[in-house]
């Protein structure tokens, strides 16, 4: 259940950095600009490194990149760096607000990317432990045409879903919440679902593929055993929530399939950390290509949200309640 595309990759930012004088003192202050990567990367692993969006003369939201993908691509020009050390430190959980089926549960919502990446493209290059490869610990995301960014929409929905899961009952402990300067890394992201023993995971994303493609898909976990990742105890799992997801959210929506990757919605990786290194059931969920003008429509409408929302929470209502 993979699909296949071509693998583009455009040249590294040039770095910059300028001088302020001082006019009483005789040094100068360094200020140094973020670079990072330009582009889109499309591999069988649909890994693509942010980018920044072509000039659009639409309404611009946040700065943001002309690529996305869960993570970035496992080769990359950018030197590894020593930014901040991730924090060990788990996130609150959101409590619940009503009794229902996921009384006693507790769901790991990952908002894909964060709106300040774009800001800390140095940062984000760091390359971590996946396990079977090293991979940067993050990318920027992608964005519609109009500026319209992935890190604001993934965390529009999750908003939106962890509502819905605390009115059933649900504990739910977001990854992030846009109150961190960047990240949190790849590794980091698993791991806060691990130490918070989440019953379910899901990642939320969007795509930045070519403008014709159309759709969304679900991303399960292969069987992974290297390094410090193994993935044995979560493929079967995963599997059957990510097939629920699939159902719900194109119920939910009335969104397509995608049909530029994976076999009806649902793809299977061994490529990415967070789900690598996860060991709670956890699935990655495409909810369609923000370069796509029909999908773009969809994903800047406040009400479609509150359906793509809704899939999730159904489906992971569906999984927990089902005894998984």
């Amino acid at each position: 259940m993979t699909g296949t595309t071509t693998d583009t990759q455009y040249p590294e930012r040039p770095r910059r950095a300028r001088r302020l004088g001082l006019a009483l003192l005789v040094c100068t202050v360094p200020v140094l600009a973020a670079g990072g990567w330009f582009g889109w990367q499309a591999l069988a692993d649909g890994s693509r490194p942010g980018a920044a969006p072509p000039a659009s003369s639409g309404p611009a939201a946040d700065p943001a990149p002309a690529s996305s993908d869960p993570e970035s691509a496992g080769a990359s020009a950018a030197a590894p760096s020593s930014g901040p050390a991730p924090s060990n430190a788990v996130p609150s959980a959101s409590a619940p607000t009503g009794s229902g089926p996921l009384n006693g549960r507790t769901v790991l919502l990952d908002p894909g990317h964060n709106p300040g990446n774009v800001k800390h493209t140095t940062e984000i290059n760091r390359q971590v432990d996946i396990g079977n490869a090293r991979k940067e610990c993050d990318t920027t995301g992608t964005s519609t045409n109009a500026g319209y960014s992935e890190a604001s929409y993934t965390l529009d929905v999750v908003h939106r879903a962890r509502e819905i899961l605390r009115q059933r009952g649900a504990s739910v402990v977001l990854t992030q919440d846009g109150d961190r300067p960047f990240g949190p890394c790849i590794d980091e992201r698993a791991r806060i679902g691990n130490q918070a023993k989440a019953d379910a995971a899901v990642s939320v994303h969007a795509d930045g593929a070519p403008a014709g493609a159309h759709g969304f898909h679900v991303i399960m976990p292969g069987k992974v055993t290297a390094g410090p990742a193994d993935t044995s105890a979560i493929v079967d799992p995963s599997h059957r929530l990510g097939v629920l997801l699939r159902d719900d959210f194109r119920q939910a929506t009335g969104q397509p399939y995608a049909d530029y990757i994976g076999k009806d919605g649902l793809d299977t990786r061994t490529d990415l950390g967070g789900l690598n290194l996860s060991r709670v059931p956890k699935v990655f969920i495409e909810c369609g290509n923000m370069r796509n003008a029909a999908d773009a429509q969809h994903m800047t409408d406040p009400q479609w949200r509150q359906k793509a929302a809704e899939g999730i929470a159904e489906a992971v209502t569906a999984f927990l309640a089902g005894g998984s």
